[in-house]
């Protein structure tokens, strides 16, 4: 597609606010998505570092268990806060430090066996 140049420029302001406005509209629809709390993060959180502590984590995995615990932590500060951005992070990091704390739990658990 060929585009007119000289139409452009005689547009001038018209394409300029247009797509400033354009800019705007995606500002907001963005912004939306990041202000919203972490809800399902915290939930998977909590729930992993529950399985962990199950599969006796604490004895087997204590460092990586308080990890994800001090993750969990920080993100519930940062959600009281409104910093929903930084504790979806942190709830994520505890949820995976959590799955790590489990999978080596179960890794001792069958070595014992």
């Amino acid at each position: 597609m060929k585009v007119d140049w000289l139409l452009l420029q005689r547009a001038g302001g018209r394409v300029d606010r247009g797509l400033r406005f354009c800019l705007a509209i995606a500002a907001v629809v963005v912004g939306g998505c990041v202000t919203a709390p972490p809800v399902q993060e915290m939930s998977d959180a909590r729930q992993a570092i529950t399985a962990a502590e199950e599969a006796d984590a604490q004895r087997l995995a204590a460092g990586v268990l308080d990890d994800a615990r001090r993750f969990l932590e920080e993100a519930e500060q940062q959600i009281q806060q409104q910093a929903y951005g930084p504790a979806r992070l942190n709830a994520v990091r505890a949820k995976n430090r959590a799955a790590s704390a489990l999978r080596s739990a179960q890794s001792n658990n069958d070595a014992r066996d």
